[in-house]
């Protein structure tokens, strides 16, 4: 009786699990009926940003946090995008979704709520005078309410501000949880009108790449299609195999930074033309990777640190718990692994275990420089560094491309063929340059 009790609850967690994650076949479609179903996630969410916000609700939060999980996995897993060329947005749904949850967990878990820098608490400044209430909220100096206590309509809007500002705040400046986070150097103008015009020409001009890498990419048999292919050509010579391999690698590597470009041009332009935004609150999203001359310096500040604080709440605290700061630095890549190799299971694909693979190799590399910098004196640097950083991530970095590759990451449609100038052009090109190879 014990044995089939026990079978009865893992079967019931089972077909929970599945009612949230179902099997590739069994998930519902996206139409526009289904579109609310999909965006049910920002409610519980948002109201769990807002009271992280807000003093003494650790108890309702904690209630909240299953609610805010359930949501967010059902609504990336449970429906999606059927059209081939679409399924690669599946995966992008699984990355947010997964983003959404650490958010939580975070929000959630911290007793104190979300602080920013110079707080106590939530909206109360370090140091600010307490009055002793004894209980009695009438006898509260009016300066020391917060905004959930004064009942007037600015007061709303101000929290409804201070919890989108939160939920929507990646790199976390000037909030606690953002300290020993690199931000780039601002190197756009801070004048309103001039920042918007820089904004814009740059966001035309990653456009404009970004639709060129990923034409070209498409041109590619079998990696450029939604049913996806290998960038190791077995038909081709070892020498040419890995020739045509690392283009496609650096292809897509230059395709996802100029994406990341692109994106982040466009919200800093909305926020800043719509929101009324300061211009200064969008510092640059990378800082020049190609420079990187370690593989600390490449991680740490040269990539964007945008998903930093998703990793160390999946991998770096716990990792922390177990084994310290060494615990810290390796939970955080397995978690990146993990992180990019879980969404990918959206796109139906299975999964493959040489991308969590990469990532983890990285704590170990970077225990390796942190090896050479206590023998040697000096940090891995230099010209030597950047062979190092350039080895790692064109040479190591390649099986993780040509899994994504295979899974049809290379024909997902990023830029849509109506707005593209290079889908127009390409095929012509290559037809002309086809006609004068055959000519001859």
């Amino acid at each position: 009786m014990p044995f089939q009790f026990m079978q009865e609850i893992m079967q019931g967690y089972y077909d929970f699990f599945r009612l949230l994650i179902p099997e590739p076949q069994n998930r519902i479609p996206i139409t526009p009926s289904v579109v609310p179903y999909t965006l049910s996630w920002f409610i519980p969410f948002f109201f769990l940003a807002y009271l992280a916000r807000r003093p003494e609700t650790h108890l309702i939060r904690l209630l909240l946090l299953p609610t805010v999980i359930a949501t967010t996995l059902a609504s990336a897993f449970r429906y999606c995008w059927t059209i081939p060329a679409l399924n690669v947005y599946n995966w992008g749904q699984g990355l947010a979704a997964e983003v959404v949850i650490a958010k939580a967990l975070e929000y959630a878990l911290t007793p104190e709520g979300m602080l920013r820098i110079g707080e106590s608490q939530p909206n109360q400044p370090k140091g600010k005078a307490k009055a002793e209430s004894n209980g009695d909220a009438s006898i509260i100096d009016e300066d020391d309410r917060t905004p959930l206590a004064k009942s007037n309509f600015s007061s709303l809007i101000a929290a409804f501000g201070d919890a989108l500002n939160l939920a929507h705040e990646m790199r976390g400046a000037g909030w606690k949880f953002g300290v020993g986070t690199h931000i780039p150097k601002l190197i756009r103008p801070l004048e309103r009108d001039q920042f918007l015009k820089v904004t814009l020409w740059s966001f035309i001009k990653y456009f404009l790449l970004l639709d060129l890498l990923e034409s070209i990419i498409k041109l590619f048999p079998g990696v450029g299609t939604p049913a996806g292919g290998s960038m190791f050509y077995q038909n081709l010579p070892i020498l040419h195999r890995y020739i045509v391999s690392t283009t496609i690698h650096i292809l897509t590597g230059s395709a996802l930074l100029s994406g990341f470009h692109m994106v982040y041009d466009l919200m800093a332009f909305i926020a800043v033309y719509s929101c009324n935004d300061l211009p200064s609150s969008w510092p640059p999203v990378m800082d020049n990777p190609w420079t990187a001359d370690s593989m600390h310096v490449f991680w740490a500040k040269r990539w964007h640190q945008l998903l930093k604080r998703t990793f160390v709440v999946y991998g770096g605290i716990p990792g922390y718990w177990i084994a310290g700061n060494t615990g810290a630095l390796l939970g955080t890549f397995i978690a990146s692994g993990l992180y990019h190799e879980f969404a990918i299971y959206a796109m139906g694909r299975g999964f493959d275990p040489v991308v969590p693979a990469f990532f983890a190799l990285q704590g170990p590399v970077l225990l390796l420089e942190r090896v050479w910098r206590v023998g040697t004196g000096r940090r891995v640097g230099g010209w030597v560094g950047r062979i190092w950083v350039y080895s790692i991530m064109f040479c190591l970095a390649q099986p993780m491309i040509d899994s994504w590759h295979k899974r049809g990451l290379g024909g997902g449609m990023v830029i849509p063929p109506f707005i593209s100038p290079a889908k127009f052009v390409l095929p012509l090109l290559v037809r002309a340059f086809n006609a004068t190879v055959l000519a001859k």
